[in-house]
């Protein structure tokens, strides 16, 4: 009988089933490390300059009570730039949110320290004005059609020149300890607690804006006034909640404000303001590229404090706080806007737009 000479079985149709899972694995990587690169870069750039200025100053800088400091005095810029963000998601600037936070704060003080009013209910008349000016906002911008850069401008104006005139261009100072205690006087894990109420904030946003039906409705309409109210959404009623709710978040900043200064000075809106826009807009950078987002607002905030502090104890000048705020502001709205023409030739291959 012959011998028959049984050839081995080939393995082709395998390895070419095989052969470009691979290349695909091969190429999604680099393109994974791309993604985080872009999301988590400025949480690498915060890690870098903390690190250079522990090196530097490290009987400073580099101490646990400075980075208790650094965590623990943001809480007013954290909440005045996430209204701000709110506000920027459907497409609106809101200028008036540092002076919102000044005339609340100014309210507070007033009626709590000059007239004796219990400080709960202060805290109520302030936060009453603030739905008050968003809602005159919301009128002018969402129903009547003037640009929002200008009326909330206007606004703003209009509430530092009331919060001058309330308190004589003078520091209101002495309000309820209660107060005090409840925004600087408590530490958790020994850093104040007013920097986990800007956590609770944080964690409340990133549900609300990314896992709820309102949210996904704030994203449309900030992807399109025009489609979105094709699309059946009342648009304008979600705009003045948007303004609404950075008043709200302004007002608080102000009661945080009031708590942690023991009183208030009337101009202080008009430090808050570059810091704010510089937070929001270099948030849009970090976490989801291109969009405006809580948790990139909130690495922002504490990016540019740990820069500023980090300045000011190698011996700056005061003046780098405004440069290096200034600076910021310029770079993150470039880099916003080249992240959102990525994205779109991202999503159109073609590279139409």
């Amino acid at each position: 009988m012959a011998n028959v000479t049984k050839r081995p079985r080939s393995t082709a149709p395998a390895d070419a089933e095989r052969a470009p899972a691979a290349r695909l694995r091969a190429a999604a990587r680099p393109l994974a490390l791309d993604r985080v690169a872009r999301n988590y870069g400025l949480v690498g750039a915060w890690i870098a300059i903390a690190v250079v200025f522990a090196l530097l100053e490290p009987a400073t800088f580099g101490t646990m009570d400075n980075a208790q400091t650094i965590l623990g005095s943001q809480s007013v810029v954290l909440f005045l730039a996430l209204g701000l963000m709110v506000a920027l998601k459907v497409g609106d600037f809101d200028v008036s949110t540092a002076f919102v936070m000044a005339a609340s704060a100014v309210i507070l003080a007033k009626l709590n320290v000059e007239h004796g009013w219990p400080i709960v209910a202060a805290i109520a008349v302030a936060l009453a004005m603030a739905v008050v000016v968003g809602l005159l906002n919301a009128l002018l911008v969402v129903y009547l059609g003037v640009n929002s850069f200008i009326v909330t401008l206007g606004t703003g104006t209009v509430l530092l020149g009331a919060s001058q005139w309330l308190t004589s261009s003078q520091t209101i100072s002495g309000v309820s300890q209660s107060l005090v205690d409840w925004t600087i006087g408590n530490r958790l894990l020994g850093i104040s607690v007013q920097f986990w109420y800007g956590v609770a904030l944080c964690l409340l946003l990133a549900f609300v804006l990314g896992r709820t039906i309102v949210g996904r409705r704030v994203a449309f309409v900030g992807g399109s006034h025009t489609v979105a109210r094709l699309s059946g959404l009342n648009v304008r009623r979600i705009r003045t909640g948007t303004f609404v709710v950075a008043a709200l978040l302004s007002a608080l900043a102000g009661v945080i404000y009031v708590g942690s200064q023991g009183g208030i000075d009337p101009s202080s809106g008009q430090n808050m303001l570059l810091p704010t826009f510089a937070a929001a807009f270099l948030g849009a950078t970090a976490v989801t590229p291109g969009r405006f987002n809580t948790w990139g607002t909130f690495i922002a905030v504490y990016f540019l404090v740990t820069g500023i502090t980090g300045l000011q104890l190698v011996g700056a000048q005061s003046y780098v706080q405004n440069v290096f705020y200034g600076a910021a502001l310029v770079v993150a709205v470039t880099l916003s806007r080249l992240l959102v023409g990525r994205s779109a030739s991202e999503t159109d291959p073609s590279g139409a737009s």
